[in-house]
This record gives structure tokens, C-alpha cells and sequence, in this order.
């Protein structure tokens, strides 16, 4: 699966809105486009080099990049057991290096893990609906 089939696939998610920034990919549900910066939280993430914040993966290999998923606090537990991981594995999921604590995961360029990783995104984009929707009834 290569970074723009991905981008693509996240861009068709109904009320999410894409944003990129230095080869990095953000999908943010934000359905009227209004959301204040503060509240542009993004669902998933694709990452396509080290960066001085975040340079445990290795990114800056050739063709490398890593698709990153917020999931609920149940679902990671399910998906990713304690445990210790590599995090330079290519095409396996693991928490995310350093928002692992926030209930995310990652895989490093999907292939096989791709299907995996597809549903997750679902269950992301899912979670995220509802976290807007509870923020927002909470705002009235």
C-alpha cells in the first residue's frame, strides 16, 4: 500500500478534512471545516520522515513511511498487547512510539497489514465521530 492510496482512502471518510504539511498527512474530522486549532485533532496520520519530536521509526529510509490510528483505550488494548515492540518493523502493528499512551497505533509501510489497518481506520474515524458529537452537545 503506498502513502497515496492511503491519502486517498482517508480523504474519503464523510466530514474528515485532509491536511498536509512537510510531506506529512492529517485527516481531521472536521464536517463544517470550522473547528478552532485548538480542537484539530487528527484521527489518523501518515508520517514520512524523522523529525526532531518523533525519530524512533527510522522514517528517513527509502520509500518509508508510517500510517498512525487513535483508537479507544479497549480497542488498543485488543489490538496491541503489552509487550515490547520494534518500532522499525516494516508492515507490522505496534503502539505508536511515542502517543502509544494516547491509544495509538501504528504500522510502518502496510502490506499484509493493510485489511488490519483499513478496519482500524473505520473504528478511528468512528471514535472520532462520536467524541465531536459529544463535544458538541456538551457546547449547548
Amino acid at each position: 500500500m503506498d502513502i497515496e492510496h492511503i491519502r486517498q482512502e482517508l480523504a474519503t471518510f464523510q466530514g474528515s478534512r485532509i491536511v498536509e504539511a512537510n510531506g506529512d498527512v492529517f485527516a481531521i474530522y472536521d464536517p463544517r471545516g470550522d473547528l478552532p486549532p485548538q480542537r484539530q485533532m487528527p484521527w489518523a496520520t501518515i508520517v514520512t520522515s524523522d523529525n526532531p519530536y518523533d525519530n524512533t521509526s527510522n522514517l528517513d529510509r527509502p520509500g518509508v513511511f508510517r500510517l498512525n490510528i487513535g483508537l479507544t483505550r479497549d480497542r488498543f488494548k485488543e489490538v496491541v498487547p503489552d509487550g515490547d515492540y520494534d518500532v522499525t518493523t516494516l508492515d507490522a502493528l505496534f503502539p505508536h512510539p511515542l502517543y502509544g499512551g494516547q491509544h495509538w497505533v501504528c504500522v510502518i509501510n502496510p502490506d499484509e497489514t493493510w485489511p488490519q489497518a483499513r478496519k482500524l481506520l473505520d473504528e478511528a474515524y468512528e471514535f472520532a465521530v462520536r467524541k465531536f458529537d459529544n463535544a458538541e452537545r456538551r457546547r449547548r
